[in-house]
């Protein structure tokens, strides 16, 4: 008994290794398809509301994010964030580029265009996501009061299950582990049960239960 809860606890050992170092890719996965979402809701707007050059110059930086090139989809989405600030476009222009420097280990630029969409983004939806990407960076950087911050604001019910888990992780690397079992047995209830999300949210569960 006591060899198997030695390699149980090794396997959660790695398991909370392995989880900090993919957390931005999954939840950037996870998040990705909210951009996605109103897309054609945006697009309806936009062709009634909007001059045809907005939808030209997006459809250019769409060109531009699937050439992979960092400088090139960051001048793409300046323009938007430029000319069209009011847009869908240029939020969700600044949310794909962020995701973008993110993966290119370029967090300042990526937080930067992350704070943009929650101060200018009209859909509130595309200002959930930013936050919940911002502080997941700002987690990175161990600034865990600002990213706590970001996690408390007001936000859609739809993200609950994301905030308090994420939030469960600041806790967790703040050494706080009453109030993080707390947060990832909220989020736990608040996700489907469908979701694979779920078990990750179990699996830090277990490992944070045996870790204390």
């Amino acid at each position: 008994m006591a060899a198997l809860d030695l390699q149980e606890q090794e396997q959660l050992e790695e398991f909370k290794a392995w989880w900090k170092d993919n957390r931005n890719l999954i939840l950037g996965a996870l998040l990705i398809a909210v951009v996605a979402v109103g897309g054609w809701r945006g697009w309806q707007y936009y062709h009634v509301n909007q001059s045809m050059q907005a939808a030209t110059l997006y459809s250019e930086f769409i060109r531009q994010l699937s050439g992979n090139d960092a400088g090139r989809v960051n001048d793409a989405a300046a323009a938007m964030m430029d000319k069209f600030s009011s847009t869908a476009y240029a939020s969700r222009a600044a949310l794909l580029a962020a995701q973008v420097n993110e993966h290119g280990n370029d967090a300042a630029r990526a937080k930067t265009q992350l704070q943009w969409v929650i101060d200018h983004a009209g859909e509130a939806e595309l200002r959930d996501v930013a936050r919940l990407r911002l502080a997941s960076l700002l987690l990175d950087e161990a600034k865990y009061a600002e990213a706590l911050t970001l996690l408390k604001s007001d936000h859609s019910a739809s993200f609950d299950s994301l905030y308090t888990d994420l939030e469960g992780d600041v806790l967790s690397a703040q050494g706080k582990v009453d109030e993080a079992r707390s947060a990832y047995k909220l989020a736990y209830e608040k996700t489907d049960p469908k979701s694979m999300y779920r078990n990750l949210i179990k699996m830090k569960l277990d490992a944070l239960v045996t870790s204390k």
